[in-house]
């Protein structure tokens, strides 16, 4: 990853490796959601190290899990990280380059046994299966080629069609029960998850679904792999708890201040309902008398730009402010309270204003993901 950096200290004959080799395989795409992380070049960076660094350490430690040490154990340990992140990636791109697809691949990849029996080389973390769709994913995206995966039903719908050609709800009950006692999890898990999202009142559904996720949890190495589907158990059984969600204002309000102004207004573009926006024409000026910036922000078919170290002559309102009121009113603070404390100083229509907040979307993390 590029926020990861490995550096040695000389003195100490030490060397870190920040997140880059622990005592675990780690994740190529993390199951939380984030950018896929390039395995060949993770793979050549541990080898730079081992160039530059491994013949004069002696201890060797990472951001996470514990040190280890001696020449030698070093060269080892890092070399044969080296192997595990190349393997992942070439012999994902060999499969790839036969036609084997995304959901192929992993169940054709092992690793070697001087790799498998590493215990920093489990899959405790990342795992081979997911690692290895990263690869894929990385070179070649979702598509796999196949016009039948191109332009498929959304869940909800198709989940009513599949019910409805194999014969209803109590047909598919059954027989996943019985692949429930022949320990076919996998499948239960996702021949069950049609009826729960046709029919999300189903309990006896939702319970054997939530079963056979239970069970696959119990099963996994991988701790997230058992947290994600432990916690899919407990939503079907339980639902969402809505009031142990994030606070996401009170999030924001920490984290609004390390971001840069532009970073801000990329957020807030994400956040703009483009369907309601979509015949808005809306231009903002934003001078911040702390930080000297000046911004012109124009919304048009749907979307949110910004231009920085411009005012508009003809925009719909300028706002004289300081970014931490901005801050403040992004995370939750209303408008007219902040007009009224003389913290926003408004020159035009204030409508416009009013009308490009109300059209942001307020998040709720309070999601379902296993139900509809």
């Amino acid at each position: 990853a590029p926020a990861e950096m490995n550096f040695y200290f000389p003195q100490k004959r030490t060397l870190c490796m920040a997140e880059n080799c622990t005592a675990t395989l780690h994740n190529l795409y993390t199951l939380r959601g984030a950018k896929v992380r390039d395995s060949l070049n993770w793979s050549k960076h541990i080898d730079e190290s081992i160039e530059l660094f491994a013949d004069r350490s002696d201890t060797v430690f990472a951001s996470h899990h514990w040190p280890r040490w001696g020449t030698e154990e070093i060269r080892v340990y890092l070399s044969k990280q080296r192997d595990l992140y190349r393997y992942l990636h070439d012999q994902s791109m060999r499969l790839a380059n036969q036609g084997y697809t995304m959901l192929e691949i992993p169940e054709m990849i092992e690793l070697p046994e001087s790799l498998a029996n590493e215990f920093f080389a489990r899959s405790y973390y990342g795992t081979v299966n997911h690692d290895a769709k990263a690869v894929y994913q990385q070179y070649i995206g979702f598509f796999d080629g196949n016009p039948a995966h191109l332009h498929p039903l959304p869940p909800t719908e198709a989940a009513v069609r599949y019910l409805d050609f194999m014969g209803g709800a109590g047909a598919v009950l059954e027989k996943a029960a019985k692949a429930f006692e022949s320990g076919d999890y996998r499948w239960v898990a996702e021949v069950v998850n049609h009826v729960v999202f046709a029919d999300p009142g189903n309990m006896e559904a939702r319970a054997l679904q939530a079963d056979a996720l239970e069970q696959l949890g119990y099963q996994a190495e991988s701790g997230p792999w058992r947290s994600f589907y432990l916690t899919a158990a407990k939503e079907l059984r339980d639902g969402v708890e809505r009031e142990t969600a994030p606070d996401l204002r009170r999030d924001a309000a920490g984290v609004l201040p390390a971001m840069t102004s532009e970073m801000l207004f990329d957020s807030m573009a994400v956040h703009v309902k483009g369907d309601e926006a979509a015949d808005k024409r809306l231009t903002v000026n934003m001078d911040f008398t702390d930080t000297g910036e000046k911004f012109v922000l124009n919304l048009e078919n749907g979307a949110l730009r910004h231009v920085q170290g411009q005012q508009a002559p003809d925009a719909d309102v300028t706002l004289r402010l300081t970014r931490e009121a901005l801050n403040a009113i992004v995370a939750g603070a209303e408008l007219d309270e902040k007009i009224a404390a003389g913290e926003i100083h408004i020159e035009g229509e204030t409508e416009a204003l009013v009308e490009l907040f109300g059209l942001m979307e307020r998040f709720d993390p309070a999601f379902n993901i296993v139900t509809p």
